[in-house]
């Protein structure tokens, strides 16, 4: 089974504390709040909307300072915030977009390489790789156990990723196109399904 990640999308969208909360209760590892623009105050109450004990499972993408106030798990390193806050001990991930760069970063526990398939949520995001370019970094040893795939994820690509060799995938598009109870529902089932092979 691949390490499974989800990204929230960028707009606050009201409930989202409750649907972050089930996608952690229905088998998604890892919640990375991706909030660009958002200011603390913001942050602190989708955060607070949270029960303390999902906070070790979260990623801050923004407002990081936040990390360490909350005891939250993880800080996401992008242009925006490309060094953990000052006594930051959790988990660092870092985003990717070639090959190359995924060497110049063995520091962080995670990266993720981007765009793999053409993405859901961008329009004209296209994928960056080709099969056998992933396949041949999978064999380098380039692509492995640590290397999350992101960018057009749909939960039947999972199995394909695997077999590319990447550890993990990280979901937006398909999470979040229908983020309605039942939209949710047939996702994740479809996450599991897929996953489990």
């Amino acid at each position: 089974m691949m390490r499974l990640i989800v990204i929230t999308d960028t707009p606050f969208i009201a409930g989202e504390g409750g649907i972050i909360r089930q996608l952690l209760d229905e088998g998604i590892d890892r919640l990375h709040l991706r909030k660009p623009g958002a200011n603390p105050d913001q942050m602190r109450r989708l955060i607070e909307s949270l029960p303390a004990a999902y906070h070790p499972r979260l990623s801050l993408q923004d407002c990081q300072q936040l990390a360490l106030e909350y005891g939250i798990g993880g800080v996401h390193l992008n242009a925006r915030s490309p060094q953990p806050p000052l006594g930051f001990e959790g988990i660092v991930s870092r985003s990717c977009h070639s090959l190359e760069e995924l060497a110049t970063h063995p520091e962080e526990d995670y990266l993720f390489l981007s765009p793999i398939f053409d993405s859901i949520s961008k329009s004209g995001y296209r994928a960056a790789f080709t099969p056998e370019q992933l396949r041949e970094a999978a064999r380098q040893g380039i692509i492995n156990r640590r290397i999350v795939a992101l960018g057009g994820i749909r939960p039947e690509y999972l199995p394909t990723l695997r077999d590319y060799g990447f550890g993990g995938a990280a979901l937006l598009g398909c999470i979040w196109r229908d983020a309605s109870a039942e939209g949710l529902r047939r996702t994740l089932q479809a996450i599991r399904k897929f996953n489990d092979r």
